[in-house]
């Protein structure tokens, strides 16, 4: 079956920099598009960013765009999240997804990881 499994999270101090990542099974990874998205306490699960099948196209959420970078490694089916300049407001729980579709939205999101907490402190 699908895995996604997402690590490196953590805690870290505002301005900091953490990098998750996922990895993938069960799919072909090449076919699919990935995407991370986070759900902070008492709100509802947000895209962060989103990268093309090959890599060739990515797309952001404004609240990250310039501090946080996807990208992914088809030959050993991994996506990456580099996340800089981290703030208290970036600490969620973050979620590894992966869809057919060229989509910011997350219902259109097929597969889903576990998530992984990042805590960034003030």
């Amino acid at each position: 079956q699908v895995q996604l499994v997402e690590s490196g999270g953590g805690l870290v101090q505002a301005g900091g920099s953490l990098r998750l990542s996922c990895a993938a099974s069960g799919l072909t990874f090449g076919n699919n598009n990935m995407g991370w998205f986070r759900q902070a306490p008492g709100k509802e699960r947000e895209f962060v960013a989103r990268i093309s099948r090959y890599g060739t196209s990515t797309s952001y959420a404004d609240s990250v765009k310039g501090r946080f970078t996807i990208s992914r490694d088809n030959a050993k089916n991994m996506v990456y999240l580099q996340m800089n300049s981290l703030k208290p407001e970036d600490t969620a729980v973050y979620y590894c997804a992966a869809t057919k579709y060229s989509t910011t939205d997350q219902f259109n999101y097929d597969y889903w990881g576990q998530g992984t907490q990042v805590t960034v402190s003030s």
